[in-house]
């Protein structure tokens, strides 16, 4: 019998128990090696409530880590820089720590810095545990002193995190408005929330939230762990603005950055102590070949104390309701999972694997369910790891769902072909298709296909179309094609047995051309680092069409729990184009065929009785023709020369439906 009863969920493991096996007993073995024998992970991830600044009776009392360092002396506005004046002291073979008499002594929006004195080498350092990092006209990033006269007072105390069956909207806080500019939290919860409300979105997944120097890396090149980005506003306008979504019933996840950081030292945590070991592997095992940033050591306990801590920082301090960890694949393969089809579970289980890392995620995931368990969190790994979601008691890793990065990369390969070139089995394979009793988030794209150097599904449809013909009163077929397959892909995409779905920030409307952050080669513009929602505003404009879809197929899907199904196969016909399955109580029917419409199509549907189309993307308000009729009852009978019930319906080209029973 099996140890572990992944083994018998997914059968195809059965060679690689022994793999299975490893990385359950190495688990074991460095979650004793960081909490002893009778140890909780709750209790041991508090590294930021005993380093960094903490306010004691008598003033403050600083702490940092540092164990290869020869020195540290602390210095800020409070001593005027002054280098020596105020050294800390070593209390162990790890940490320093100095005590400042006086509350006031250390005022509210003082800038800091630690000199750090290790290997022969002086350098200005910002404290690990700083919970906020600010640059000034200088352009020099130091910690700043948190201690506001008035506490930010949370309203949220009634909210219960809808954990499941989510609907997701990914959103960049700075560049969510339509100005030219670096959008705030204050003005994100104002404009953009009611939007996302309306939508009918369930779940906010903030990016670029942890302090990262560069505005354009979109937040993954993280330099201050425990702190806030300062590119939106103060640390209690984020508090703000998820306490609103709260109040709306909104569950706020965290993109969570703990695969790399960032390599520089003046402003990240790399040679912090004088060495890079302290943090990240040594030589090349620590440079990632794609990213230019650092690779954590997950074996190292001091690691694991900081990343660990920064994910309770999180949960309780911000009162976020999960996490989307990212850079799952680059973090579980030595080789980062470059180039990797991934077609063999062997590719799964070798000298590849990064064990440690794995244990780290299993950790991370235990934490999160001991301090929160109602907490969500999702896998960004696009190599499909067994067990990825599945519990840790059953031999998994821990996460609630895994992204279904197959999705974007199938539409953004089919979108390259000629509509009757696509393949409608593959279609179904990657849409339907998962790991037994793991969930998928589903999405035609996130951030990542809206990036300069990629395209956005309907500008790799419409292209330079879009800027001369989105008025409604002009007709071009370019665009025609556009708007229908744009509500299709989503719609099939969602409806096919979807776990949760995933929508990025202006693409439910169709937003035009790339996101480009400010830099030197586009003079520095914000002109593409922003979303243009006057587009979806107006009557005028076909973006509206696609607003109105998006918003009619989120609350199709919940008002007939279209989530977290299995779905049946009903028809594959890959030469006229036609796609048919049944989803819980819904029997879709979707025509990808350019050209060709069918008057009366066979379809069966293995059930008797009547049916009606209930939703339909060809509609008048989604600028549809308005070909299909919601009142004609469909009576099933049993089709000609089969033994099974069906029912004849007309099915336009390029459209969707959906029918229900009514009898």
């Amino acid at each position: 019998m099996a140890k572990w009863e992944i083994i018998n969920i997914d059968p195809w493991l059965k060679d690689y128990e022994g793999d299975i096996n490893l990385r359950m007993d190495r688990y074991k073995e460095q979650k004793e090696r960081l909490l002893g024998v009778d140890g909780k992970l709750i209790d041991f991830a508090n590294a930021h409530k005993y380093y960094g600044f903490h306010k004691i009776k008598t003033g403050w009392i600083y702490r940092e880590w540092a164990p290869n360092a020869d020195g540290l002396y602390l210095i800020g506005d409070f001593n005027n820089w002054d280098r020596h004046s105020h050294p800390m002291r070593r209390i162990n073979n790890e940490d320093w720590e100095i005590e400042i008499k006086g509350i006031r002594n250390l005022p509210h929006g003082s800038r800091v810095k630690v000199l750090v004195d290790a290997n022969g080498k002086i350098s200005d350092r910002i404290p690990l545990y700083a919970t906020r990092v600010e640059m000034d006209e200088n352009l020099d990033y130091a910690g700043i002193i948190q201690n506001p006269r008035k506490k930010f007072k949370w309203e949220d105390e009634s909210f219960k995190i809808n954990r499941d069956k989510l609907l997701i909207y990914e959103a960049h806080i700075g560049m969510a408005g339509e100005e030219g500019k670096v959008y705030s939290y204050k003005e994100f919860e104002k404009y953009i929330l009611p939007r996302i409300k309306k939508d009918g979105y369930t779940t906010i997944q903030l990016m670029a939230i942890a302090e990262h120097p560069y505005y354009g890396s979109f937040g993954y090149q993280v330099s201050n762990f425990y702190a806030p980005s300062s590119w939106y506003g103060e640390n209690d306008e984020l508090k703000s603005l998820i306490n609103s979504c709260h109040k709306e019933g909104i569950n706020v996840i965290m993109d969570l950055v703990h695969s790399h950081a960032v390599k520089n030292t003046a402003e990240g945590i790399n040679e912090f102590d004088g060495t890079v070991y302290q943090f990240f592997h040594e030589g090349e095992e620590g440079n990632h070949p794609d990213w230019d940033s650092k690779l954590f050591d997950y074996k190292k306990p001091g690691v694991c104390h900081f990343l660990l801590s920064n994910i309770k920082y999180w949960l309780e301090e911000f009162h976020f309701d999960g996490f989307r960890f990212d850079g799952v694949t680059s973090m579980i393969y030595k080789d980062h999972g470059r180039g990797e089809a991934f077609d063999s579970y062997k590719k799964y289980f070798s000298m590849n694997t990064d064990i440690e890392a794995i244990n780290y995620l299993q950790l991370a995931n235990e934490l999160i369910k001991e301090i929160k368990p109602s907490a969500i969190t999702i896998a960004e790994d696009m190599s499909g790891m067994p067990g990825m979601c599945l519990p840790l008691e059953v031999g998994g890793i821990g996460f609630d769902y895994r992204l279904a990065m197959g999705m974007p990369d199938f539409w953004e390969k089919a979108l390259l072909k000629r509509d009757e070139d696509w393949d409608l089995s593959k279609m179904w394979y990657e849409l339907s298709t998962h790991r037994p009793e793991e969930k998928r988030i589903s999405y035609v794209e996130s951030h990542d296909q809206a990036l300069v150097g990629s395209k956005t599904s309907i500008f790799r449809l419409a292209d330079q179309e879009m800027y001369w013909n989105m008025r409604k009163d002009d007709h071009n077929m370019v665009i025609d094609r556009a708007i229908a397959l744009h509500k299709m892909l989503r719609w099939i995409t969602i409806s096919m047995g979807a776990d949760g779905y995933l929508n990025f920030m202006g693409n439910e409307f169709g937003h035009p051309e790339w996101i480009d952050f400010p830099r030197e080669g586009n003079g520095y513009s914000y002109h593409y680092a922003r979303r243009q929602w006057s587009l979806a505003d107006s009557k005028d404009l076909k973006y509206q069409y696609l607003n109105n879809f998006d918003n009619a197929m989120i609350d199709f899907v919940k008002e007939n729990n279209q989530l977290s199904n299995e779905t049946y196969r009903l028809w594959i016909d890959n030469d006229r184009k036609i796609i048919a399955f049944r989803n819980g109580d819904v029997v879709y029917i979707f025509n990808f065929h350019p050209e060709n419409s069918y008057e009366s199509f066979h379809l069966p549907i293995h059930d008797i009785g009547e049916f009606e189309v209930v939703m339909d993307t060809d509609e008048e308000e989604f600028g549809g023709f308005a070909r299909i009729s919601h009142e004609y009852i469909y009576q099933t009978e049993r089709l000609a020369g089969t033994d099974y019930d069906g029912i004849k319906i007309y099915i336009p080209s390029r459209t969707g439906l959906a029918l229900k029973k009514i009898k």
